[in-house]
């Protein structure tokens, strides 16, 4: 969902440069990072940790007496930093050409985002990217081509019967698709949905294939007969209604289901001024054009916002999903699930233990050793203030300093 209140981190600060500076100097040497507070991603927060990064990977991480420094090891202090890992973003649309995809790739990369799964709308040429080490660039997944009803202009397999969604399955799977994506949807009446025996032959033949789904929503019926068939993750949250009982049964019978909410805007006028910085002129005047109350939008943010708080209170395996393609979005996502009722650090796994597992990927998520380095320097602490995952100090992807020195437009 589309959402026009954004939230942008700072450009890079002085700590920024000698993070950098250290780590690039020698890709391949040792880098201990010293007196910092660690957020592993896990529920785990040290105190006066050390981080120790050898090449691309995480040797050590831990409390200062439990980290054995290695001789000649480059060192740096953040004494009065966190360290947090970078976000995996689990819901995403990005540009459709090779060259604009990979530059939405290190738009993500600047704004702390190691990963992005992409949900339906790829063109099934361009997956081969995600075979691709791009420096300075988020890794790729994808969902390849998503399976709706007939759509007109939704580059996605258009079905009216179980034989076409299981052979839409199929055709995913000949790419290698990460994940298979279904609508579940009639876009206010405008569409047929998806229907029940559709999206079940299509889970079945997903599961025989050793995929998974995950579906889009907006009625509370639907999410119950996705449930029933089979479905493995929500890419929104019900939106319609607020859940009853038998919804949140159905999900606790379900531990491995997977919730990406994907909140809406909010519909309130924010203060967006420290954001002009990293914005061209420009683009910042659209942006507070459309930066005002919407007694409609907020109502219909109620909703969800409500739904996640049961779910969350449920023990639902959530995830971070920001739709759409605004780099920033992980940002403005996390503050709203906090607003919703989950706490920072439910947040932070979410975005990053939790997403890194919907995704798969067994070396991200978390900042232990033989782990990817890919982690956040910040100048606060996030758990008191889970808007201070916007003061970006630095951010080291694969063990290298990504470029904050400008904006990436």
């Amino acid at each position: 969902m589309h959402r026009v209140n954004v939230v942008v981190i700072a450009v890079v600060l002085t700590l920024g440069f000698l993070v950098g500076a250290a780590i690039q100097a020698s890709a391949q040497s040792v880098t201990a990072f010293e007196g910092l507070r660690l957020i592993v991603g896990d529920g785990r927060v040290m105190e006066n940790a050390t981080l120790v990064v050898e090449g691309s990977r995480i040797a050590q991480a831990g409390g200062r007496a439990d980290v054995r420094v290695p001789d000649g090891a480059r060192r740096v202090s953040l004494a009065g930093k966190t360290v947090m890992p970078m976000v995996v973003d689990t819901h995403v649309h990005l540009s459709t050409t090779r060259d604009a995809l990979i530059g939405d790739l290190k738009r993500r990369a600047y704004f702390g985002v190691s990963a992005v799964l992409t949900l339906g709308t790829d063109g099934l040429e361009l997956l081969g990217i995600r075979s691709e080490i791009i420096p300075g660039a988020a890794r790729y997944f994808s969902a390849g081509k998503g399976i709706t009803r007939i759509e007109p202009g939704r580059p996605t397999f258009q079905i009216n019967s179980e034989a076409e969604a299981r052979k839409a399955v199929q055709e995913n799977a000949a790419h290698r698709s990460d994940i298979i994506k279904v609508w579940v949807d009639d876009r206010e009446g405008k569409v047929e949905k998806v229907t029940p025996a559709q999206y079940a032959a299509a889970i079945d033949e997903a599961h025989n294939r050793g995929l998974r789904v995950i579906a889009h929503i907006f009625h509370m019926d639907d999410a119950k007969g996705l449930m029933r068939a089979g479905v493995d993750a929500f890419a929104h949250g019900v939106r319609d209604k607020d859940i009853d009982n038998e919804t949140v049964s159905l999900f606790k019978a379900r531990p491995y289901l997977t919730l990406t909410p994907n909140l809406p805007d909010r519909g309130v006028k924010v203060d967006l001024s420290w954001l002009r910085p990293g914005l061209p002129a420009a683009e910042f005047a659209k942006l507070e054009e459309v930066n005002k109350d919407n007694p409609k939008a907020q109502a219909f943010h109620g909703i969800q916002a409500r739904n996640l708080a049961k779910l969350n209170a449920a023990g639902v395996r959530i995830t971070l999903g920001t739709d759409g393609n605004r780099p920033w979005g992980l940002h403005e996502e996390m503050l709203d699930m906090v607003l919703a009722g989950m706490t920072p650090m439910q947040v932070i796994v979410a975005a990053t233990r939790n997403s890194a597992g919907l995704v798969r990927m067994t070396d991200a998520g978390t900042l232990e050793a033989g782990m990817s380095a890919d982690f956040i320097v910040l100048d606060a602490n996030p758990l008191d203030d889970i808007t201070n995952t916007r003061r970006i100090s630095a951010v080291i992807l694969r063990g290298a300093a990504v470029d904050r020195t400008q904006p990436i437009r």
